[in-house]
């Protein structure tokens, strides 16, 4: 069974939660630009872990939407992201307000492939964010909401999904993907593991306003026992223990992961 069946029979599988949720095929544009040569080979070869298109194509994602990326870090998704709406929609990128100069080099000296984007700021202390309220289609936050929680300040992360509200248009989309610490587990190994839980994601967007609409299982790897040594960073691409048993995280892959859509009430 390919992974997009897999996700169309997993969300069909939703009605016990009451969730309602569609999965639709990758689009044309999405399709090529992650096929596109202008993304980097190391990137393209984590594709069979993180399911770009599918999972794009899960938050209905389209070339013409204003695009939110919150910290996207090295870029992996940014190279898919702002090439697919160039020209026709809109890439923000969402950083801190110390990370703001940095990612608008990063992104000046990829210019040509990435066309005008946009570097947002938002302040973890207080929320703010320079993002004009209610200007975006789309919210994405890939394997970041563990960050938040492993911050000193345990109100951050509420205080951040508050300004992802702000940002999107009624009926705009947040779309969350991390890695996935079962619910039997014990809690506090969110602020130390990378790992967290579903429900803890679906409190913080309640919290802030929004309403579940979708999950899917295109990430999930049910070879991932969450228990490893140095957490999540066990496994690739991080390898944290470097040699020690690296055949036997490489068999594992990457992390077990949720993929949870919330939408912004009309």
């Amino acid at each position: 069974m390919n992974r997009l069946l897999t996700a169309v029979t997993c969300l069909a599988t939703l009605g016990a939660t009451g969730v309602v949720a569609q999965s639709v095929a990758p689009s044309k544009d999405i399709a090529a630009v992650v096929a596109s040569p202008t993304r980097a080979p190391a990137n393209r070869a984590r594709d069979r872990y993180r399911h770009p298109a599918e999972t794009l194509a899960f938050f209905g994602v389209k070339p013409t939407q204003t695009v939110v990326e919150f910290l996207p870090a090295g870029g992996w998704y940014t190279e898919i992201l702002a090439p697919l709406v160039k020209g026709r929609g809109r890439y923000v990128a969402l950083v801190p307000t110390a990370q703001a100069e940095r990612t608008r080099t990063a992104f000046a000296e990829k210019a040509a492939t990435y066309g005008a984007v946009q570097v947002a700021t938002i302040d973890f202390k207080t929320g703010a964010s320079t993002i004009r309220a209610g200007s975006a289609d789309v919210l994405l936050t890939f394997r970041n909401v563990h960050n938040l929680l492993m911050q000193d300040d345990p109100a951050v992360a509420e205080r951040v999904f508050k300004a992802f509200y702000a940002a999107l248009k009624p009926g705009g989309v947040l779309g969350v993907v991390d890695h996935r610490l079962p619910e039997e587990m014990d809690t506090a190994r969110e602020k130390t593991s990378g790992y967290i839980k579903r429900s803890t994601v679906v409190r913080l967007a309640q919290a802030a306003g929004f309403k579940l609409a979708g999950e899917s299982r295109i990430n999930a790897n049910p070879k991932d026992t969450h228990d490893h040594p140095e957490g999540v960073w066990t496994l690739p691409p991080s390898y944290r223990l470097k040699d020690v048993d690296r055949p036997k995280y490489a068999a594992i892959g990457e992390s077990d992961r949720f993929t949870i859509k919330f939408v912004k009430g009309r």
